[in-house]
C-alpha cells in the first residue's frame, strides 16, 4: 500500500469560498475559448453550472471577473476582465507552489506514516493504560533529585523521583497540572498485604477489573478506589498463585523512580 499526501488550494473572501482549481479552470477556459458554452464543455460542467459559478465569483469578488462581449459580425462572446485574468495568473502561481510543497511532504510520507503509527501506539499505551492526570501537591527538592507528589483521580497520590533539572525544566511546583506515566511492567500486584511496610513509595489499592492470561505473562487491570484504572504485567504463574480474578481486592505497587512526570504542552 502506497501512502501519498494530497491537497487543494481555495481562495476565500471574508470566509466565503471564491474558487478553487475547478472554478479557476473554468475562468482559464473562458479566456481560451471566448465562450461560456465552450468553456463549460472543456471543464466538464453544464452551461447553467458554469454561469452559476461565474455569477457567484463575480458577486464575491465585488467586481466582474467575466464579461459579455456585444454581438457583431462574428457574434457575441465572453472574456475575462483584467481582474479575472490577474486572478487566474496569481492562482496558478500559488497552486504551483502549493503542489511543490505537498510533493515535498509526500516524499516523506513513509516516515510520516511510521511516526503517526508510533504516536498512536504510544497514546494507546499511556492513555488507555497507565497515564494519570492530576495536580502537583508538593515538591521536595534535593541536591540531585526532586521528589514530586501528584494527586490524581479519587484523591490518591503518586510519588515520583526525578532529576532536579527535569523538575526545573517542567516548572513543577504546587498547583501545576501534570501527569504521571508508569509502565505496566513496572507495577507489582499484591493481595492481602494488610499493614505490611514496603520500600516502594507507591501503593494504589482497588479491585481487579480485568485479567487477560497469556502463554507466559498475564495482564491485570485494577480499578482504583475513587476511579481510574492501572494495568500491570505479571507472570502467569504469579497470577495463578495470587488467584487473581475479577472482583478480587489487590494493590498496585511501584517505585517512585518508575514514574515519569510530564506537563501539558
Amino acid at each position: 500500500m502506497t501512502m501519498a499526501l494530497q491537497g487543494n488550494v481555495w481562495l476565500t473572501i471574508d470566509g466565503q469560498k471564491l474558487g478553487g482549481q475547478d472554478r479557476v479552470a473554468l475562468l482559464a477556459a473562458v479566456a481560451e475559448h471566448g465562450s461560456i458554452t465552450a468553456a463549460a464543455k472543456a471543464v466538464g460542467m453544464s452551461y447553467k453550472g458554469a454561469w452559476d459559478a461565474i455569477e457567484a465569483m463575480n458577486n464575491l469578488a465585488g467586481e466582474p471577473l467575466v464579461e459579455r462581449l456585444a454581438g457583431g459580425k462574428g457574434g457575441g462572446g465572453t472574456r475575462l476582465t483584467k481582474r479575472g485574468a490577474q486572478l487566474v495568473e496569481n492562482f496558478l502561481k500559488i497552486d504551483a507552489a502549493h503542489r511543490e510543497f505537498v510533493a515535498h511532504l509526500s516524499g516523506q510520507s513513509h516516515a510520516l506514516a511510521d511516526d503517526f503509527l508510533l504516536i498512536q501506539r504510544m497514546k494507546m499505551k499511556t492513555s488507555a493504560r497507565n497515564q494519570f492526570s492530576g495536580k502537583v501537591v508538593a515538591v521536595k527538592h534535593g541536591a540531585v533529585n526532586d521528589e514530586v507528589l501528584l494527586e490524581i483521580v479519587g484523591g490518591q497520590r503518586i510519588v515520583a523521583t526525578i532529576t532536579r533539572d527535569s523538575s526545573d525544566s517542567l516548572g513543577l511546583e504546587e498547583g501545576v497540572e501534570a501527569f504521571a506515566l508508569i509502565k505496566a511492567s513496572s507495577v507489582i500486584v499484591a493481595t492481602e498485604l494488610g499493614d505490611v511496610k514496603l520500600s516502594a513509595r507507591n501503593r494504589l489499592n482497588g479491585k481487579v477489573s480485568r485479567v487477560l492470561p497469556g502463554a507466559v505473562n498475564t495482564e491485570v487491570s485494577i480499578e482504583l478506589q475513587g476511579g481510574g484504572v492501572i494495568a500491570a504485567i505479571v507472570t502467569r504463574d504469579s497470577a495463578d498463585a495470587l488467584a487473581l480474578e475479577v472482583g478480587a481486592e489487590a494493590s498496585a505497587i511501584f517505585k517512585a523512580s518508575s514514574v515519569i512526570i510530564g506537563t501539558p504542552a
